[in-house]
């Protein structure tokens, strides 16, 4: 009988320590479609610049499995002292506990820090079982927690298949949702508004036409074009927005500066502007087969341009490129009249502590039937034609 790979599980606090092509080796293994979030070098620049790290509350400890046969598996992990910046809210949890007796922090977060996409996060290097590897780094992450006196494991933004294996390692299935726009083959935006039902149609081509209104042209900028100037610009908007809508940014100003200069051919910065100077922007990255918004903000308040910046040129954007799909964000259910859909997210959670962990436990199977209908009650607002309706003429 074949005998049970015997797996070495260690730390490393610094990403720089793994070398860039064995951990994109890993990320990409068994085919799947690029994901720029857990590419070495946007986690490297969230460490190097500082967003990570220090006093960031997210402390970089990163799982590496090896084995007699050398690189077994990876994940993407944080020691934190708050639940910021991870979109999967466990703050009732964490209220909960400590009113308990119990103490929250520190916790440790599987994740790409800041960033509501699902990608990879168990991640077996290539040739490797995914199952197998990922049975051990739950194992890790277990052991790792016992080590660290953390309270918890959140694994977030997983792939379903991830999160059915931490499963069976006992962990706890959560279910959340997003809006993503999809291509279904068109070639043009008026393609995709032919998919509409007409009064739809009509709101998505005024709410254009409004917001390109007074002088407002718009800019796509990508690749070797982008200057410091772009990243000078788009952090304040960043900043605006983060400051109204978080109390502090996440980001430093040097991570965009980093991340442009590392991996420049998959950013998109699109700029709106007025007068010659940009008055607002949305920051996406570009991967194998979808298209991901990801920061946006302005210096002016005018109609429709937050939609037409972050959904209506995404869309234009995605079609040029032949992209399969739209990933506009966590939330926002405004995306629904704009042709994006309700799709499911997953994540798995695990607790030290067993009183919580059958309290959560109990909170998520009502927690997962509230959103599977909702989930269905969204699908069917969506905006699009029935199959009986013709494409009416627009007033």
């Amino acid at each position: 009988m074949p005998t049970e790979p015997t797996f070495r599980a260690r730390v490393v606090e610094d990403l720089a320590a793994i070398a860039p092509d064995d951990w994109n080796a890993c990320a990409r293994a068994g085919g799947a479609p690029y994901n720029p979030f857990v590419d070495h070098r946007f986690l490297l620049a969230l460490e190097r610049s500082g967003s990570v790290g220090g006093r960031s509350g997210w402390a970089p400890a990163h799982i590496v499995l090896e084995d007699e046969a050398g690189l077994a598996g990876l994940a993407p992990c944080y020691l934190k002292s708050h639940s910021q910046g991870e979109y999967v809210f466990d703050h009732a949890f964490a209220d909960a506990y400590e009113r308990a007796g119990g103490s929250y922090y520190p916790k440790l977060q599987v994740a790409a820090p800041f960033t509501p996409v699902t990608g990879p996060r168990l991640i077996p290097a290539p040739g490797r079982d995914p199952d197998t590897v990922r049975g051990a780094l739950a194992a890790a992450l277990r052991g790792l927690m016992r080590q660290t006196e953390a309270s918890s494991i959140h694994v977030t933004f997983a792939s379903e298949a991830e999160q059915q294996a931490l499963v069976r390692s006992g962990f706890l299935p959560r279910v959340d949702k997003q809006y993503h726009w999809r291509n279904d083959g068109y070639g043009s935006y008026d393609d995709f508004l032919a998919a509409l039902a007409s009064r739809k149609r009509k709101q998505l081509k005024r709410e254009r036409r409004e917001a390109l209104a007074d002088g407002v042209t718009i800019r796509h900028v990508t690749g070797s074009e982008l200057t410091e100037a772009h990243w000078d610009a788009f952090f304040g908007f960043y900043m605006d927005t983060g400051a109204r809508k978080w109390g502090r940014p996440y980001l430093t100003r040097r991570f965009f500066s980093l991340v442009g200069e590392a991996m420049p051919e998959r950013i998109l910065l699109v700029l709106a502007e007025a007068g010659g100077r940009p008055i607002a922007g949305a920051l996406n990255f570009i991967g194998d087969d979808a298209l991901y918004g990801r920061y946006w903000g302005a210096l002016e308040e005018r109609p429709f341009l937050h939609f037409e910046v972050c959904y209506h040129q995404a869309i234009d954007a995605a079609i040029a490129r032949g992209l399969a799909r739209v990933e506009a964000g966590a939330q926002g259910e405004h995306k629904l009249a704009r042709g994006y859909r309700p799709v499911t997210t997953w994540s798995a959670h695990a607790f030290a502590d067993p009183g919580l962990q059958r309290a959560v436990a109990d909170y998520l199977v009502r927690e997962r039937a509230y959103m599977a209908a909702v989930t269905d009650e969204l699908e069917a607002a969506a905006p699009f034609r029935h199959a009986t309706e013709g494409v009416a003429p627009d007033a």
